[in-house]
């Protein structure tokens, strides 16, 4: 992974394979449900409700939501792009029965040309691992315009800090995270996140869950 920025490596070199192992626990189980109040079914519906039969998924994780969600139809083209090898082989021996394609790339910087173009592109917990301001970090959202067919739809959620409903424990774990390098959300809000998605696409729609982001919007036709 020499070839990505060194600055943006906190955020996905802390995803091993002994971390993988206990991220669906530890991560989607108990943080989703008890720290960060949005528990894992809210995000495999969203998946659910936006998937299409061509679709590329940003920073993959275990595959999990791709695994769990439902596509419209029963063998869809799906691509994966992550910056961390583990994370796509993880991702690939879950999903093996779709035969996923996978690109080892770092979303902050320009996408490979040959990607193609994609009627679904997923962003989950994604941006609150970027290094960065939310308009900094969302040129990555110029980065997957190109890519994202008419009419598209990209979405995904991130967790955010502004002024939304945060537990104690919440405060602790973000704080710590962001201390780490793992999260970069100080100055994540709805407000930071709506802004980047009206000034590029259309039929924004954004829904909080506890301190997570639900999101979605469609590129212009």
């Amino acid at each position: 992974m020499e070839q990505f920025p060194e600055a943006h490596k906190p955020g996905y070199a802390v995803y091993s394979r002994k971390s993988l192992a206990v991220y669906d626990a530890l991560v989607l189980g108990f943080s989703n449900s008890l720290i960060w109040r949005c528990p894992s079914g809210n995000l495999v519906d969203l998946y659910s409700r936006h998937l299409s039969a061509d679709h590329l998924d940003i920073g993959v994780g275990t595959g999990y939501f791709l695994d769990k969600a439902t596509f419209p139809v029963a063998q869809p083209t799906i691509t994966l792009l992550d910056p961390n090898a583990e994370c796509l082989a993880t991702a690939v021996a879950r999903i093996s029965r779709y035969k996923p394609r996978t690109v080892q790339a770092d979303a902050l910087v320009p996408w490979p040309e040959t990607l193609g173009t994609f009627q679904s592109i997923g962003l989950n917990y994604v941006f609150h691992c970027l290094p960065g301001t939310m308009g900094e970090k969302t040129v990555l959202f110029d980065h997957l315009r190109p890519h994202l067919a008419p009419g598209g739809t990209v979405f995904g959620s991130t967790i955010l800090q502004g002024d939304v409903p945060r537990s104690w424990a919440a405060r602790k774990l973000m704080a710590v995270y962001n201390s780490k390098g793992v999260f970069s959300n100080e100055h994540d809000t709805r407000e930071e996140l709506e802004k980047a998605l009206t000034s590029r696409f259309e039929d924004v729609r954004i829904e909080l869950i506890g301190c997570v982001a639900l999101f979605s919007a469609r590129a212009k036709v």
